[in-house]
């Protein structure tokens, strides 16, 4: 083997990557089980209080050094390792899931300023009509409705409003209309974007991810650990809140902050009881509380010893009297003033009319000196606390978003970014009174209650147009612009689809997930040790946990989710992983049958078997590719977690494996690559493959004839994935009959669409409905919600309310809006089309015959056909879910990786023996070569079902269906690769040869 050192070099390199990269999660995890310790001795059994102590624990270690990479060269801190360690998806942590939509219909209403034209109305229902079943934007399908309801209309009429009056004239077509909408609806959607991101940034979630999708309108948003959903949608689905608020300057509430402190150091030293003074009973048991969520000093830095601690103690008083600045604390501290703040005694000692909040963005603590003269460690970033002044009677602000009607970030003169702002006419008047009385002093902008920017204004600003200048990076000023821009945000984000899964559900995921990963891992290991004796078998198990470490490295340094189908994609990839051993194995141990020596045997053996298995990996990873292009969610970590077990099993069979046997013969160690049982097994193997392929092709026939049959008549069990819907799964106390559970809910969900199945345990069920499915709103999940709550009281016991049922009865729920299946639909139709154009592609580009092309494409219609029939025949009698949903697709394209793999190996080597034995006969060649092939097809395929077999049988229920969608298309590709994939390509080939005989 040549390059040896290169090799041995990046072997080397990558298992250090690998470690470096999962010694992140070891720290992260280390702190989180200190939390989690720190939490359960403090929150006794109440789970919120546990919670809140944990999340305040980890708040706490935020900026904390948790790790020293080579003795301090390089400090994480633990909000760092977090962001490096291996990230678990919400089926494995519990959490939310959603996809929001920013309504183009609603913004297109906005632009026309409402118009109650008529015309103009029937093209909105028609287009929405046609949105359920279309792949297209709404704004075509806008534009198309219009076409065909008004011939002869002009969008320019409806469009020239005050707002668009610049880019909207009479003259205007109608797809210059069209195209304005697209711009405008495009800058809406990017401000609602921003919007949201910020407000989950406040949710103090764990490793939160939001981003835009290809379709317009839409963001994926997860949220990992998430404890209380329901608030979570609410408040992601509210419109934004723009506000402009007069201010105080410091100077002229300082002595009241300084009476704050005295009264705050008084009350402090009391007992908690008495803490609130002379709050209400509501106030007092808040207060209680948030005191109860404060953590010990000791984790605050702060000794725990009788020093007063008060209002300054968390919050270091601003030494800038004109300006808004009360005063900075750590994102930790900010809890602690609000309650202070919110305390009677306190409130009675300020001034009436101020209103404190926060800064939305923090400054670091180098910047911190500026407002204060306190010292604060490096690492730290401090939020300002801003004093607003309340001028209205009902404490509203002066003025509000809807007033700005364009904002953007330029540059000036000085080459420094500023904010152009405009309003329309009522809003400049507003702007022109606020901004006179307020010279000299600072007007907050504010959005969702926090303060995203405070100018002082300069002098009175008349028409509408004014700038807002400051230190502004780029990114700042295009944010703040974008935040003012948003002020004219019609459209609320609508929740089309959502999963939340409790932390219960998903730690039993987890427990299971792992002992099936651990138990198919192990039983991989032995099989390889038995059939191939203990030093190859050895070898070979050395370059799968190899293999195994280094996929765990590699998702870690790409920062990928780890989902429960991605666990299964790891251990399929195991089995799969096998595949290319066995082929060196087989080829090896046919170099010794020729009479070779081992190390002559060794070296053929790896050079032969390289061009089947570098065939077998790429198709397979083209198949992961076109699944992770199209695939959303769990499915993509599946295909991520192939498509990196495929490269890193092709590096460490390969190569590795090779290393470890040039080392071992140097040894003069004897290494033998097969037992006295497994020797000469499948050696002597005559099987008359071609001439028997009519039968073979009868028995497939049968076989997908009753599928076709049974699809026609039963069809398929489709999941909400493809149909939309809503799906529940609760767990009660005792066991329950899942067709009393059906009745119950049919009666409460107005004779909609039910389904109650049991899930797993007998006293968990799983719950489907299509009711009120194409209604999207807020209020419309809550009705449903409230409606299943209703029908499954009978079944809840005494005292179960409405948040004890969502919190500790519902384990996990999934909605999927009609727009959302369709695309899904589509998707999954691409997925598999293309999946079979590019396999087809490869075969005919690599062996450079169209006959083998055919033969594989038929053999995997063959095997879709057959995964298909068997889930339409079965789905009624099966104890565990059956449907039809992305998961499923995943697993049809799996099988078309596997069962390409196995059908590559077999052509490469009929394709060998073509060229050994020119002269044969065809018939002949062929048997010779699928012949020799059966002990590598045999071992793979049987390594494969070992591996599914036990994730079958240990894993979670929620994989039971996808797992066995693999099992049939393991089975049906093994036996189509060579009962049917061959004797297609045979047939083929032989009739192309007679016709040029003929010739």
């Amino acid at each position: 083997m040549q390059n040896k050192g290169a090799i041995r070099l990046f072997a080397i390199l990558l298992a250090l990557v690998s470690l470096y990269q999962l010694i992140f999660t070891f720290h992260t995890r280390d702190v989180e089980k200190q939390a989690e310790e720190y939490a359960l001795q403090r929150g006794g059994n109440d789970p919120s209080l546990i919670s809140q102590y944990r999340f305040n624990y980890l708040d706490s270690m935020k900026n904390e050094v948790v790790y020293n990479f080579l003795f301090g060269l390089r400090k994480y801190t633990y909000q760092e390792c977090k962001e490096r360690e291996i990230n678990f998806g919400l089926d494995l942590k519990g959490g939310m899931n959603l996809i929001l939509e920013i309504k183009v219909e609603d913004i297109i209403k906005a632009l026309s300023n409402y118009s109650q034209d008529e015309t103009f109305h029937k093209a909105l229902k028609l287009a929405r009509e046609r949105e359920k079943s279309s792949t297209k934007d709404f704004t075509t399908l806008f534009g198309e409705a219009f076409e065909e309801v008004a011939p002869d209309g002009r969008l320019a009429a409806i469009f020239n409003t005050v707002e668009l009056r610049e880019k909207v004239d009479y003259n205007s077509t109608n797809e210059e209309v069209l195209n304005v909408i697209r711009e405008e609806a495009k800058g809406a959607i990017d401000n609602a974007f921003n919007i949201l991101r910020t407000r989950i940034d406040r949710f103090g979630v764990t490793q939160p991810n939001i981003q835009r999708l290809d379709q317009t309108g839409r963001i994926l948003i997860e949220l990992p650990g998430v404890g209380d959903p329901e608030r979570v949608k609410g408040l992601l689905q509210g419109t934004a809140n723009l506000e402009f608020w007069e201010t105080y300057n410091q100077e002229e509430i300082f002595q009241s902050l300084i009476e704050v402190n005295r009264i705050t150091t008084e009350v402090k030293s009391t007992s908690k009881a008495d803490s609130t003074l002379q709050a209400t009973k509501e106030e007092q048991e808040e207060s209680d509380l948030a005191l109860l969520d404060e953590i010990d000093s000791d984790s605050l830095g702060i000794e725990d010893n009788e020093e007063m601690v008060s209002l300054f103690t968390y919050l270091a008083p601003s030494g800038r009297p004109n300006g808004p600045v009360v005063g900075l604390a750590t994102s930790r501290d900010t809890g602690k003033v609000n309650n202070y703040l919110a305390m009677e005694e306190v409130q009675s000692r300020m001034p009436r009319d101020v209103k404190f909040l926060w800064t939305i963005k923090p400054i670091p603590a180098d910047e911190a000196q500026y407002w204060t003269n306190q010292q604060f460690d490096s690492k730290e970033e401090l939020f300002q606390l801003i004093a607003l002044r309340v001028t209205s009677h009902d404490g509203r602000p002066p003025l509000e978003g809807d007033a700005v009607s364009n904002a953007r970030a330029v540059t000036n003169q000085q080459g420094s970014y500023e904010i152009e702002m405009a309003m329309n006419s009522e809003g400049a008047k507003t702007w022109a009174r606020l901004t006179k009385a307020n010279i000299k002093k600072s007007i907050a902008i504010v959005l969702d209650g926090y303060v995203y920017s405070f100018p002082t204004v300069q002098n009175e600003i008349t028409g509408g147009r004014s700038s807002i200048t400051g230190d502004f990076t780029p990114q700042e000023a295009k944010d703040l612009a974008n935040v003012l821009q948003s002020g004219k945000m019609p459209a609320p984000a609508r929740v089309v689809e959502s999963t939340v899964v409790g932390p219960s559900l998903g730690s039993e995921a987890v427990n299971a997930g792992l002992t099936s990963f651990i138990w198919a891992f192990i039983a991989v290991l032995i099989y390889m040790i038995l059939y191939y004796g203990v030093k190859a078998g050895l070898v070979a198990d050395l370059a799968l946990i190899a293999n195994m470490f280094f996929i765990m490295g590699v998702l870690a340094a790409f920062n990928a989710v780890l989902t429960l189908p991605g666990i299964a994609g790891i251990v399929l990839t195991i089995g799969m992983s096998v595949d290319a051993n066995v082929l060196i194995y087989e080829r090896i141990r046919e170099e010794l049958r020729a009479g070779k020596g081992l190390k002559l045997a060794i070296a053929d053996g790896y050079k032969n078997a390289f061009s089947a298995i570098i065939d077998a990996n790429i198709t397979t990873f083209l198949t992961g590719l076109i699944l992770f292009s199209f695939g959303t969610g769990p499915i993509k970590g599946f295909a991520t977690t192939l498509m990196i077990g495929i490269a890193t099993s092709f590096f460490s069979a390969i190569f590795i494996t090779r290393l470890v046997f040039e080392r071992l013969m140097n040894t003069k160690i004897d290494i033998r690559f097969s037992t006295n049982l497994t020797d000469r097994l499948f050696s002597q193997a005559h099987i008359k493959f071609i001439e028997k392929r009519k039968l073979f092709f009868v028995i497939s026939g049968i076989v997908i004839l009753l599928g076709v049959l049974s699809l026609s008549f039963r069809g398929l069990k489709q999941g909400i994935d493809f149909t939309g819907g809503r799906s529940y799964v609760v767990r009660f106390e005792q066991a329950v009959s899942a067709s009393d559970i059906q009745s119950a809910l049919t009666d409460a969900f107005e004779e909609a669409n039910v389904e109650a199945k049991t899930f797993g345990s007998d006293h968990q069920i799983r719950i489907t409905t299509n009711y009120l499915i194409d209604e999207d709103d807020k209020e419309t999940d809550d009705k449903v919600v409230n409606k299943l709550y209703e029908g499954l009281q009978p079944f809840l016991g005494d005292g179960v309310t409405l948040n004890k049922f969502l919190s500790d009865f519902r384990q996990s729920s999934q909605k999927v809006g009609p727009t959302i299946a369709t695309d899904i639909r589509s998707k999954a139709g691409y997925a598999i089309f293309f999946s079979l154009i590019v396999i087809f592609l490869y075969i005919l580009i690599r062996f450079r015959n169209w006959e083998y092309g055919i033969g594989a494409i038929g053999a995997l219609v063959h095997d879709v056909l057959i995964v298909l029939g068997a889930f339409s025949l079965l789905y009624s009698v099966m104890p565990f879910s059956m449907e039809i949903d992305q998961s499923f697709i995943a697993a049809v394209l799996t099988v078309i990786g596997y069962s390409i793999n196995d059908t590559v190996v077999v052509f490469d080597r009929i394709r060998e023996y073509r060229g050994l034995y020119p002269k044969r006969e065809l018939k002949e060649v062929f048997n010779l070569a699928m012949n020799s092939t059966i002990s590598r097809t045999i071992n793979t395929s049987l390594t494969t079902l070992v591996v599914l077999l036990v994730i079958f049988l240990f894993g979670s229920e929620v994989i039971q269906g996808f797992v066995f969608a693999l099992i049939v298309g393991v089975v049906v590709g093994t036996y189509s690769s060579l009962f049917i994939a061959s004797p297609i390509a045979f047939s083929f080939i032989e009739n192309r040869l007679k016709k040029g005989r003929k010739k």
